[in-house]
């Protein structure tokens, strides 16, 4: 890293830190102005329904478009497969020519999560070594709203372009912070398209030293009771995983968990719950009354015969049983909601749909077939829609990526 660019790190840091939380992303784009002679720069953060971005501001509010809070603004570019959806979709900078200034673009990103982009005009064409220094900035531009959102609401009421219910809030909480991760061995996203009246489902992830941990769960019912309920689950299961209990002990104690406490009588949650070796890719599976898991392997998609278990919290006293499959390099693992496969939903042909988007990036392929549930049962759900993802490449190490994703494994766009 040049002298020059190890002080803009530095200064951004050292702005980032000395700034308000609200003001820190101001801060850092201050000295990123500064630091490259740059006309303008703007932080366009991913909305959360994947379909757009927002370009937040903080100025008064005569002749600026967008939702406000105060001088806040919060103005949403939804994705037209132009330039600024292109960048962020395949994790690469685009640099756009103008009438009297440049336009550079590029993906603000860690470890595999599609955080935003960074907007910077400059007076002059960059070339590739300008642009590349660019995007290593908006790399560390995306530790610093890591950092910052922690502290602030404003991040997230930016990434809103439609209030949330009660019982939205809830299951936003239950979700793990960053949707996607990326490590050498696999790379996994996760997607929830949440029903008119919430459906309390969820997924979770934890990547430890050597295991990764999934689960994806279904709270029966809707709207509060039904969060409530997911509420339970999520956090017996998150309980139980950080003791470092095994598998099916996590279930056996979400089980009575759930029975026990839950405020509705006769509740219950579905779940599959998976724990992966990342050194041999043995992967054990535990399904409690869920839909089955699948796995995508060599043009085919097929579901996993897993032993029968009753749903978490339906028999306090019910003994659990696990599976195991050994996944090799090029598998897909895919597990989904009820919400995927029922009532309209139905007639989406997953199998097929999985096949059609194989080639896909866990991050765009969940997106994929969120959008296409949505055109085959939607506009509106009926249940909760939710799918994780994760492809298997096997050899656990080291992680190769250019500024927080791995371009050597982006796909290219349906």
């Amino acid at each position: 890293m040049e002298e020059n660019e190890q002080a803009l790190l530095t200064e951004m840091l050292q702005a980032a830190e000395e700034a308000a939380p609200v003001e820190a992303v101001q801060a850092v784009t201050g000295a990123i102005v500064a630091a490259l002679n740059a006309l303008g720069v703007s932080l366009l953060i991913a909305d959360l329904s994947g379909r757009a971005l927002v370009r937040l501001t903080h100025q008064p509010a005569v002749g600026h478009p967008g939702r406000r809070q105060g001088d806040e603004t919060a103005e949403v570019l939804p994705f037209d497969g132009g330039p600024y959806e292109q960048a962020l979709r395949q994790q690469t900078a685009v640099v756009l020519p103008g009438d009297d200034r440049w336009t550079v673009l590029a993906p603000i990103t860690e470890r595999g999560e599609a955080i935003g982009l960074l907007e910077i005009d400059l007076p002059d064409e960059p070339d590739d070594a300008v642009t590349a220094r660019i995007a290593r900035t908006a790399h560390a531009l995306a530790f610093v709203v890591i950092a910052n959102r922690r502290h602030t609401d404003l991040f997230e009421w930016g990434q809103r372009s439609a209030p949330f219910t009660l019982s939205a809030e809830i299951q936003r909480r239950l979700l793990p912070a960053s949707f996607t991760c990326e490590a050498s061995a696999f790379a996994l996203s996760g997607w929830l398209e949440p029903a008119a009246s919430i459906g309390g489902d969820t997924f979770d992830y934890s990547v430890a030293r050597d295991t990764l941990h999934v689960s994806v769960t279904d709270a029966m019912g809707h709207g509060v009771a039904s969060a409530l309920t997911a509420t339970l689950g999520v956090g017996s299961l998150r309980n139980t995983r950080r003791h470092g209990d095994s598998l099916i002990a996590q279930a056996e104690l979400a089980n009575r968990a759930v029975a026990e406490h839950a405020n509705v009588r006769g509740a219950y949650v579905t779940a599959v719950l998976g724990r992966v070796d990342l050194t041999t890719g043995r992967c054990e599976l535990l399904n409690a009354g869920h839909v089955p898991p699948m796995l995508v392997r060599q043009g085919r998609a097929a579901s996993l015969e897993l032993p029968a278990n009753f749903p978490l919290g339906m028999f306090p006293d019910e003994r659990y049983r696990s599976g195991e499959v050994t996944l090799l390099p090029g598998d897909r693992l895919v597990i989904v909601t009820d919400g995927m496969r029922e009532r309209n939903a139905a007639d989406l042909d997953l199998p097929a749909a999985l096949l059609r988007i194989a080639h896909l990036h866990p991050r765009e392929a969940v997106r994929a077939l969120s959008d296409a549930v949505l055109a085959t049962a939607g506009p509106v759900l009926a249940d909760d829609a939710t799918l994780l993802i994760v492809d298997w490449y096997g050899g656990h190490g080291p992680r190769a990526s250019t500024a927080g994703a791995d371009t050597a494994r982006a796909s290219s766009l349906p």
